[in-house]
């Protein structure tokens, strides 16, 4: 087990931290009010419902419900443990102390055979990597990266690393470090035989590891460097519950923080692109080998609202940029799209001019989505003809349609009508007859609004018990005051009691009561969403104890109710079975609570 970090320090840490600043690396956050407001890390969502409270250092999702402080976000968004999220905030801190490496801290929220897999993966990387820079076996293929222009920082930052040509070189070496290979299968480092043994998966390539947004590596891309016969020139892992495709984006943990800089993404095609240009352009990422997915999209939305599209230069992709860019923009992200010369793929251009050019040259002079598309429509068109204009003119009358400004209207008519020899008053009357290309239209940066208040009315003791405990959750005078008002009084929710228990319990402990600490204590995600949720709630800078008078009458008054209504039924009972004595004593019994429960709250 590892050491418990002491509560000091976690304190320390936690007040140390900015929770904004934490979750902006991972969250595009807009200030809306005293909050602030993006989209869902923990659910797929087109409008913006979670919040960030710097006063309160808290978040709170109002759509799905997630909750929780600085360290449960890292916890519940990158599957750490608590130690490792204490450790990982007290690295950025000024905070003093001694952690334990990752290694020694257990980890939380991870099965044992993802555990497993995710320890095999990370031994044949190591393992893959020394072969290329440190063995005889790997020479010839770190002279062919060396020759096609990555250096050698580049080959560590990526860590990447030569498979031997032997069959059984990965499957041996993890057999006598104890895993279990059928594990080490499903991870895709293995194939199974006929017969029942294993073989290695990749063989005689270059080996690039692949990692997913949290930063593990879950599998590899596998480059042979002599093609032979029926032999792919890439090789990925296969799909598994560690590696889909659909969902990763090449660098994204890397790129996280220069997106959020930078204030855009470049999404190239392929990851060798982004290695290439890893020098100068930091914030860029890719697919790995498949279309832009909706998953990929709601990832690089949560960072920016502006990507770059630099996809090779040749037909296909152009074809797929296009594709792409109508994805993103129907998304509402901002599209730019950077244009490589003479059919060149970024690498290429790279190696011939640098990777500092093609960021001057290349990615800082992308041109317009609509720029792109007008270009991309008049390819192939012969504009010396009728047929080739009159084609390209309804083919971008519909783009234009579709732009919310009055001015790129113009500008674009007239480039139109400077490309084509029509007059500009011509296809300003023939562009009123096109309605706009819905799923291009763009989204106009309007201030984010905080998402609605639930319309759901609440009952006055559920009012009650959720006003109360959270002025109780502002500091521990006013919990000790409550629980003394209480007088063994219970909360109606059986969550709230779970709170209030807890809250209890922490304080008695000697916790303090400050922005977002007791989040952590509680024992589950639930109850931390529910507590976030109460300290999301506008309170009064100070509350009286006539206030907490009436919330705690109304929690009195809902369980008196609930008695007579028991008494109620238990006369019902009574009369059925012609119980005449105690119907009689129940009746009396509840005209008695009636008139007391009037009585009190006159």
């Amino acid at each position: 087990m590892p050491e418990r970090i002491p509560e000091e320090v976690v304190d320390q840490i936690r007040l140390n931290t900015d929770i904004v600043d934490v979750i902006s690396e991972y969250v595009q956050l807009k200030k809306q009010g005293r909050n602030y407001f993006g989209l869902c890390p923990f659910h797929g969502e087109n409008s913006p419902s979670f919040s960030v409270s710097p006063e309160k250092q808290i978040f709170h999702c109002f759509g799905c419900g997630a909750g929780g402080n600085v360290f449960t976000f890292l916890m519940d968004h990158n599957g750490m443990s608590f130690q490792e999220s204490v450790a990982s905030l007290g690295e950025k801190s000024d905070v003093q102390f001694e952690f334990s490496s990752p290694e020694e801290i257990e980890p939380g929220h991870v099965n044992l055979n993802e555990k497993a897999q995710l320890e095999g993966i990370s031994l044949l990387e190591k393992l893959f990597h020394h072969l290329l820079m440190n063995t005889e076996e790997g020479h010839e293929a770190l002279e062919y990266l060396l020759d096609r222009g990555f250096n050698e920082s580049q080959l560590n930052q990526y860590h990447i690393g030569w498979a031997l040509p032997g069959w059984e070189t990965a499957s041996k070496l993890l057999e006598k470090k104890g895993f279990d290979l059928s594990l080490m299968e499903e991870a895709g480092l293995l194939i199974k035989r006929d017969d029942g043994s294993y073989f290695d998966r990749f063989r005689n390539r270059i080996m690039f590891p692949i990692e997913d947004a949290k930063g593990r590596t879950v599998g590899f891309s596998g480059r042979i460097i002599k093609p032979e016969k029926n032999e792919p020139k890439y090789l990925n892992s296969p799909e598994s519950p560690l590696f889909q495709k659909n969902t990763l984006l090449f660098n994204f943990h890397r790129a996280r923080g220069p997106i959020r800089k930078e204030k855009y993404a470049v999404l190239f095609e392929g990851f060798a692109d982004v290695i290439a240009a890893s020098e100068t352009v930091s914030n860029a990422v890719a697919t790995m080998g498949t279309s832009l997915t909706k998953q990929h999209i709601q990832q690089i939305k949560r960072l920016t609202d502006t990507v770059v599209i630099c996809y090779d230069g040749d037909n296909a992709g152009t074809e797929a940029a296009f594709k792409a860019s109508r994805e993103l923009a129907s998304s509402g992200i901002t599209v730019k799209v950077a244009r490589l010369p003479n059919g060149m793929d970024p690498d290429d251009y790279i190696q011939k001019f640098g990777s500092g050019q093609f960021k001057s040259e290349i990615i800082q002079h992308a041109s317009s989505l609509m720029a792109f598309k007008m270009w991309y429509l008049r390819t192939g068109k012969n504009l010396q003809t009728e047929d080739g204009r009159l084609s390209y003119i309804n083919a971008v009358l519909p783009e234009i349609s579709s732009l919310s400004s009055a001015v790129e209207k113009e500008l674009y008519l007239k480039q139109l009508s400077d490309d084509t020899g029509v007059s500009f008053s011509s296809l300003e009357e023939q562009l009123k007859t096109y309605l706009p290309v819905q799923e291009d239209i763009q989204v106009r940066n309007e201030p984010i609004a905080p998402p609605p208040k639930k319309t759901s009315i609440l009952k006055a003791y559920q009012r009650a018990e959720r006003y109360l405990l959270a002025y109780m959750m502002t500091g521990n005078e006013t919990a000790y005051t409550v629980q003394d008002m209480m007088e063994g009084l219970s909360f109606p929710s059986d969550d709230y009691q779970a709170i209030y228990t807890y809250l209890l319990a922490y304080v008695e402990e000697g916790g303090a009561l400050e922005p977002g600490a007791f989040i952590e204590y509680l024992p589950d995600r639930h109850l931390r969403s529910q507590a976030t949720e109460l300290k999301m709630l506008e309170l009064n800078a100070e509350v009286t104890k006539a206030e907490l008078a009436d919330y705690i009458n109304e929690l009195n008054k809902y369980r008196q109710v609930n008695v007579i209504r028991q008494k109620e039924a238990e006369l019902k009972q009574a009369e059925q079975i012609n119980d005449i004595k105690t119907a009689t004593a129940l009746g009396m019994e509840i005209f008695q609570l009636w008139k007391a429960l009037k009585g009190q709250h006159r």
